[in-house]
């Protein structure tokens, strides 16, 4: 019998804790992917953050961390400088990252520290049950925006990949989604040239962001939740490279 799928090995066979529908499993399997394909498994090092992800180091069969919210790339920075021949990427949520973590991400690119970052971008606290997130969209209704986001009272969206992408320190930034199978495969490219910048020691931090369905705390269908990336997330968040070649 012919083989159409199979379990990439840098995955555990485990059961998971995501939600139906939730992207964080597609995302997983792409980066797990381009381990094994470039056959990195045995020096790469995931940190794994706060948030819906927290429990990342129980599907990756490589070495993980976990780590204080927010602190991913303070760990990562640690981590590269004290072995430059180990590949670090920290896994991060929007919560986690453009929030609590954002002095610590901002100041990592200024360094042009030499580490990977996956930043899921979902628009919402998924773990914490659908509060406002940074990057809530305008009118976007939460747990605590519950007549929508208004700019009046709660700021804009913060489009971190745009504030990244001016400093000097980032060499690769690109923004991608899952929302359908041809943007799965471009999100795929994109982690893997990321890594690969990083296996070049190019000298500066890349950062590969992915709008994510939430469709518990969007309260949505997971079909709905792939097409609101589509037809709202996009206008705030347009996909495609940033900087870098």
């Amino acid at each position: 019998m012919e083989t159409v799928f199979a379990r990439t090995e840098s995955l555990k066979d485990c059961p998971t804790h995501y939600c139906p529908g939730c992207g964080h499993g597609i995302v997983h399997r792409l980066i797990a992917e381009v381990i094994d394909e470039l056959d990195i498994a045995g020096r790469t090092i995931g940190i794994a953050p706060v948030g819906c992800a927290v429990l990342a180091y129980n599907y990756f069969d490589i070495d993980m961390v976990e780590v204080a919210h927010g602190r991913a790339p303070a760990v990562a920075t640690g981590m590269k400088r004290l072995h430059p021949e180990n590949i670090i990427f920290s896994y991060q949520g929007d919560g986690d990252l453009a929030s609590i973590g954002a002095a610590e991400i901002l100041h990592a690119v200024h360094r042009a520290e030499r580490f990977t970052v996956i930043f899921i971008n979902n628009a919402v606290y998924g773990m914490t049950q659908g509060q406002m997130a940074p990057t809530t969209l305008l009118n976007q209704v939460t747990a605590t925006t519950p007549r929508g986001r208004n700019h009046d009272t709660d700021g804009y969206p913060m489009q971190v990949s745009e504030i990244l992408a001016v400093l000097p320190g980032s060499i690769f930034i690109e923004r991608c989604s899952v929302y359908n199978p041809a943007q799965v495969v471009k999100t795929r490219k994109a982690i893997k040239h990321a890594f690969e910048l990083q296996i070049a020691d190019a000298k500066g931090l890349s950062l590969v962001e992915v709008l994510s369905p939430c469709p518990t705390y969007w309260r949505m269908s997971p079909k709905q939740a792939m097409q609101w990336i589509e037809t709202e997330m996009v206008r705030v968040f347009p996909l495609g490279r940033l900087k870098g070649e």
